[in-house]
């Protein structure tokens, strides 16, 4: 049934069954459009996870629509949109719960990847949901990060005089080398190591963006060992298989096995902390923060597309702004004697006395 149908025959229904022609009539051009979008967003190379997330996330975005009656896409407005994005902030659940800022962030970014398929596909001539803005980010910073001992700890716990033991701490070693996401690691193919270059591929990365890392010379050792003595071992009944970590059968490593495997290895250390893959990233990003890496470069190897996500590990770093400033900046290394450029804080403070500022 075409839009321009249920326009036609609405006014011949009335009453309750109006409006459960208009739902159903609505439910199936929404789905129609879910399903071109979902098409569409594979073609981008959107990762399964980044799919269905946009696609639940914008079930909400239907669901207001049908309680306003829009049926046809094409007839929703810039105020619609602010207006569905103002009755998400102030949502609460029956707990009296509301959304975070990081679920209406998601939930605003689906809208917007949304109109922009339709914009994109001449299914809509203006798009309005191009000025819609996602909430301020909250600042967050990382409930748990290592100290270098503590990794060296949960490093060590691997039996190297096992094929497993190899394997895990090879998986140990490029999250703490390298800062990527589990799911990056569960994606990782035997192709994707230039182990003489030095570099790691990560395809498909949060928000489908690719980007290449450097591996730290402990990670290209336990990565040769690995794929020269342990994965062939383990893939010679499933010489095709591409994925980089593989079970004794030879089958991929799913992210609840990777996960369990750095979980028991840092329960094996005793360490009283929640230890989770994600940790070695921010242990990762801490760690070259707080040793002077240049911000700009730890965004691109983090695959950040906002820097004010990154900055947040120099507060984890606890860098001290004020010493950094005195290191560098060009005037404070004056080599005049202190008593020609000391000023007098009584005189300055003198004429400042009724100042506001």
């Amino acid at each position: 049934m075409l839009v321009n149908d249920l326009l036609a025959k609405r006014h011949q229904l009335g009453g309750f069954l109006e409006r459960a022609y208009i739902r159903a009539v609505m439910s199936d051009e929404f789905n129609n459009l879910l399903f071109g979008f979902r098409e569409h967003l594979k073609v981008k190379n959107y990762s399964p996870m980044s799919i269905a997330s946009y696609s639940g996330h914008l079930k909400g975005l239907f669901d207001y629509l049908q309680q306003k009656e829009i049926v046809d896409i094409k007839r929703v407005t810039r105020d619609n949109l602010k207006d569905y994005q103002l009755k998400i902030t102030e949502y609460k659940d029956q707990e009296g719960k509301a959304y975070t800022i990081a679920t209406i962030s998601i939930k605003i970014r689906a809208v917007k990847r949304f109109f922009e398929y339709l914009e994109e596909t001449n299914q809509i001539l203006v798009n309005p949901a191009e000025y819609l803005k996602e909430p301020e980010k909250e600042t967050r910073l990382p409930r748990v990060v290592l100290t270098e001992d503590e990794v060296r700890k949960i490093l060590d716990q691997p039996n190297l005089s096992s094929m497993t033991g190899i394997r895990d701490r090879t998986i140990l070693e490029v999250f703490y080398s390298t800062g990527i996401r589990l799911e990056e690691m569960v994606n990782l193919t035997i192709f994707d190591c230039d182990l003489q270059g030095g570099m790691l591929r990560v395809n498909k990365g949060k928000f489908a963006k690719d980007r290449v890392i450097p591996l730290g010379r402990h990670a290209i050792r336990f990565l040769k060992e690995y794929i020269t003595r342990v994965r062939p071992h383990h893939t010679r009944e499933n010489k095709a298989i591409r994925n980089l970590f593989v079970n004794q059968s030879g089958k991929p490593l799913s992210k609840i096995v990777i996960e369990i495997i750095v979980r028991n290895y840092a329960r094996a250390t005793g360490i009283k902390k929640k230890i989770t893959p994600h940790t070695f990233r921010h242990t990762f990003a801490t760690q070259l923060v707080r040793n002077g890496a240049d911000i700009t470069a730890v965004q691109k190897m983090l695959g950040h597309s906002d820097l004010s996500v990154t900055h947040i590990y120099i507060k984890v770093a606890g860098i001290e702004v004020k010493e950094t400033h005195r290191s560098h900046h060009p005037r404070e290394k004056d080599k005049a004697p202190k008593e020609e450029i000391t000023p007098d804080i009584q005189s300055i403070k003198g004429s400042y006395k009724d100042s506001d500022e």
